[in-house]
């Protein structure tokens, strides 16, 4: 199946098993489509929109997306190593299971997304947005999540050994749910842990 033109805007397409080897998408719309098990390796989106759309076993190894939205859409094993997002909203998208190591991303918005289990150790995630972001069992260790937006994110037995959160928004985070061991804070975030754990501190 051809890939559409710049500007089209695409409803209810079934793209199981297609391969877009190199395609170049410009300001497409897809809406609640299905890419099964495709092969988008080297895809090029710029500010492209895929609405609650299925990528289940998708492939994306060296794909590149600037400005794109991936609204609500599901990436169950999805494979995204040496992926590169900049400027991307992930907002609402599920990555059960997927492969997203090794991961270039840039000003990304993940608010609302299911990481659960996924391995982002040793990423760069600083100033990127996490709210809501459901990441129980992890692995971001080495992590650097400076100045990143956690608020309300759930972060249950996510490993974080090396990982960095200075200056990072952590309201409404359970510091009780997850190893500190290792873990770079700054100096509102360790009274914010010693509340959580019973401690009366005065500053």
């Amino acid at each position: 199946m051809r890939p559409p033109e710049a500007g089209a805007h695409v409803e209810g397409a079934d793209y199981a098993r297609v391969d877009w080897w190199g395609v170049a998408l410009d300001g497409v719309t897809f809406t609640r489509c299905r890419f099964d098990d495709a092969g988008l390796e080297e895809l090029v989106t710029r500010r492209c929109v895929f609405d609650e759309c299925v990528l289940t076993g998708v492939r994306m190894g060296g794909s590149r997306h600037l400005g794109t939205a991936f609204l609500s859409c599901r990436f169950d094993r999805a494979r995204l190593f040496d992926t590169t997002l900049d400027g991307c909203k992930l907002t609402g998208s599920h990555f059960l299971g997927a492969s997203l190591r090794p991961l270039t991303a840039v000003d990304c918005d993940w608010s609302w997304t299911s990481l659960r289990g996924v391995d982002l150790s040793a990423q760069e995630l600083a100033g990127q947005r996490f709210r809501e972001a459901d990441l129980t069992d992890a692995d971001l260790r080495g992590a650097d999540l400076g100045g990143a937006d956690l608020d309300r994110a759930r972060l249950q037995n996510a490993k974080l050994r090396g990982a960095d959160l200075r200056g990072a928004s952590t309201d409404e985070v359970d510091w009780r749910s997850f190893e500190l061991t290792g873990v770079h804070l700054d100096a509102l975030q360790a009274v914010q842990v010693a509340r959580a754990h019973g401690a009366r501190v005065e500053i």
